[in-house]
């Protein structure tokens, strides 16, 4: 019996809510997604939250909607998933890369400040709270102010994460989720845009709904970037579940974390000003091939998130100095921490990634 990097689980009511949708006949982006974007606002305590199809697209759109395009730069992690800076560029903006923090693998501040300074163009920076901790907005907060910069929230991988007792989604001037399978909450598909700006948020969603005014007036060239019913039905029963799960993650990491104590890893790191809420559980090993054929021996499910920085990628090729992320990713790993995650299964987790680890430091 194998265990899953992830394991989404869609509950009776969920399925129920679906039904009920199909039933209506009323499939399409409709009174349900509203809802869901009424809750969800209030989850996170925003005073507006704008349903997309996707986590990119509530991305692209958070950056359109807040004046984003040609001629502008946008700082941003060159640790992420390629959507972090591909919307970017779909927005028409320019990207550029700072290093990240050795312990919490965000973008750090102090970095960030450095290509600011000797750039002088920069107009907005986009952190990503990745893995489901909180990159330091509070520092990110005073960078945007010294220098008159946008700052937004890539929260595509952190729901329910705190940073100084705020919601993440709530501290830039907008926020983007990704509502991905593999996510803590989810809708299949979907993403959700949060800001507590009226035009900001207005822009949002008419830009998702082909820029339209009204029935058949048009303001801007939008997209076709709705959420559905059916998804917003999921959505509203996973975040009425979230917290529990959120919880779940935790009370899990804090036992990985403890078992591996002495392992020859380096476990993750939580400021004293942020809750993490456990999309990944990511250590650092010495020789990862070695702990994944391990791991693979043993049915234990892993994620190498990422194993290419961006600015590396065929798509972008940049010239970057950044040594930290470059070992980031030829030393991180990923383990399994999701609530379907038993005690038994942690306990073979541990045993997996001590013995291995211990192994490779004889």
């Amino acid at each position: 019996m194998s265990i899953p990097i992830a394991n989404p689980q869609i509950s009776e009511t969920a399925k129920k809510a679906v039904s009920d949708v199909l039933d209506s006949g009323m499939l399409a982006d409709g009174e349900v997604v509203r809802e869901f974007e009424s809750e969800f606002a209030d989850f996170v305590g925003t005073d507006h939250a704008v349903a997309t199809s996707n986590g990119t697209t509530a991305l692209q759109v958070m950056l359109e909607a807040a004046g984003i395009g040609e001629g502008d730069i946008v700082l941003t992690t060159p640790f992420s998933f390629i959507a972090s800076t591909n919307a970017i560029v779909h927005a028409g903006a320019e990207p550029v890369f700072a290093d990240i923090d050795p312990e919490t693998y965000n973008l750090d501040p102090e970095a960030a400040r450095e290509v600011i300074e000797s750039r002088g163009d920069v107009d907005a920076v986009l952190p990503v709270h990745l893995y489901g901790l909180p990159a330091d907005m509070d520092a990110f907060q005073r960078l945007a102010a010294e220098y008159d910069l946008l700052l937004f929230e890539d929260a595509a991988q952190a729901h329910g994460a705190t940073s100084d007792g705020d919601q993440v989604g709530s501290i830039g001037d907008a926020a983007a989720f990704s509502f991905y399978p593999t996510k803590n909450m989810t809708t299949g598909e979907g993403g959700m845009i949060t800001t507590d700006d009226d035009e900001v948020a207005s822009r949002a969603r008419q830009l998702c709904n082909h820029g339209r005014v009204d029935s058949y007036k048009h303001e801007y060239v939008g997209y076709n970037f709705r959420m559905t019913n059916i998804q917003a039905a999921i959505g509203l029963d996973q975040l009425g579940r979230l917290p529990e799960w959120i919880k779940a993650r935790q009370k899990k990491a804090s036992y990985l974390t403890n078992r591996l104590s002495d392992a020859d890893i380096i476990s993750p790191t939580i400021p004293g000003d942020r809750t993490h809420s456990f999309h990944q559980y990511t250590i650092q090993v010495a020789d990862r091939s070695g702990m994944t054929d391990t791991l693979d021996e043993h049915n234990v499910g892993y994620g190498v998130y990422y194993p290419l920085p961006i600015p590396d990628q065929p798509a972008y090729e940049y010239d970057c100095d950044i040594p930290v992320t470059q070992k980031a990713s030829e030393s991180v790993l990923s383990i399994p921490v999701h609530p379907q995650v038993s005690e038994v299964d942690l306990d073979v987790i541990a045993d997996t990634v001590e013995a291995e680890a211990v192994e490779v430091a004889q």
